[in-house]
């Protein structure tokens, strides 16, 4: 009988390549060759031996360089956040975003985040709009940089632009309640009413009064809104604003010019001794007349310095005397008159 076909699966070269790189795939073809009992028995034993051989060897002892590297792998995700999530600090006052920063392991910088340069000397003063990280050393501490302005100044549209300071509005016009709403915005340090006539004093409560002017001026730019204080000169409802400010709603009198009793006694002498000296003598009449002219001209006003109490006059400062011997000076208020 012919001896069976051997396949080629079943040849030994195949089967222990397989026993040391792949062992349980060697033991299920050593089994299946032609292989007698004995040799499919060490065969088996010492591939098993060979597979199980990683699996139970002790683990590597952990050297003290490995050990530093996975003490110092646990502590980066806790120091991490801190690096790369720093505490958000905008709108913050400047003095306590520094003492935050300092606190969460940062060094604090500042710098003006105006189109200017100014210095931040009064921390308390500033306010942060942007802040930033700025780029670590190798060994340095992190910084954070904080872009400020002043407290009561807003904050630009970007690191380094002009600041937007309000402008002025209109309230003229409006009620003193309704320009108070309005202006409320700016941050004024101080609105306050005042009365668009010299002569007129606010009540307490002025809400229902109208605004005829106002300070500062409609359109300007209010740079310390918080150091200024908007003026706002109102009038009563119903009453029509002045033309100008600082005017009075009722004008000052003029005062009625005053005679001196002294002209009536002057032509009454006048005229006594004209007449008693005219039954003298027509030529004597003549000449006492001119007498008597004279005198009620040096007591009636026709010298330079005899002054009417009262009346206009000009230079201001000048002096006369009136028909009586009162002494009086060219003097206002208003427009200057005879005043004592």
């Amino acid at each position: 009988m012919p001896a069976p076909v051997r396949r080629w699966w079943q040849h030994p070269a195949l089967i222990i390549t397989l026993l040391v790189v792949i062992p349980p795939a060697g033991i299920a073809l050593a089994w299946t060759s032609r292989w007698g009992q004995a040799k499919k028995i060490v065969a088996t034993v010492l591939a098993g031996l060979w597979f199980l051989t990683p699996f139970l060897g002790d683990p590597p002892k952990e050297t003290e360089a490995d050990a530093k590297t996975a003490a110092v792998a646990s502590a980066s995700p806790s120091a991490s956040p801190g690096r790369t999530e720093p505490p958000s600090l905008v709108g913050r006052n400047l003095k306590e975003a520094r003492a935050t920063a300092l606190a969460a392991g940062f060094q604090a910088l500042s710098h003006d985040a105006s189109e200017g340069s100014a210095a931040q000397v009064a921390e308390a003063d500033w306010k942060v709009c942007f802040q930033s990280l700025v780029t670590e050393k190798a060994g340095a501490i992190p910084a954070l940089d904080f872009g400020v302005v002043r407290t009561d100044a807003p904050c630009p549209a970007k690191d380094g632009d002009p600041i937007p300071y309000p402008k002025m509005p209109k309230v003229v016009g409006l009620t003193f309640a309704k320009a108070s709403e309005t202006l409320g915005p700016i941050g004024f340090g101080k609105i306050e009413p005042q009365s668009a006539f010299t002569d007129v004093t606010l009540p307490a409560a002025v809400d229902d009064w109208a605004v005829c002017f106002q300070e500062p001026e409609e359109g300007k730019e209010i740079s310390a809104p918080g150091t200024t204080t908007a003026a706002l000169k109102l009038v009563s409802p119903g009453t029509t604003c002045p033309g100008a400010p600082n005017t009075r709603l009722h004008p000052e009198p003029v005062p009625v010019p005053t005679h001196d009793d002294d002209s009536g006694s002057s032509a009454s002498g006048g005229t006594s001794s004209g007449g008693s000296t005219s039954g003298g003598s027509s030529s004597g009449g003549s000449s006492s007349g001119g007498s008597s002219s004279s005198g009620g001209s040096d007591s009636g006003g026709g010298g330079g310095n005899t002054v009417t109490p009262g009346a206009f006059c000009s230079p201001a400062g000048a002096t006369g005397v009136s028909k009586k011997g009162t002494s009086y000076t060219c003097k206002g208020p208003g427009q200057p008159r005879w005043r004592q």
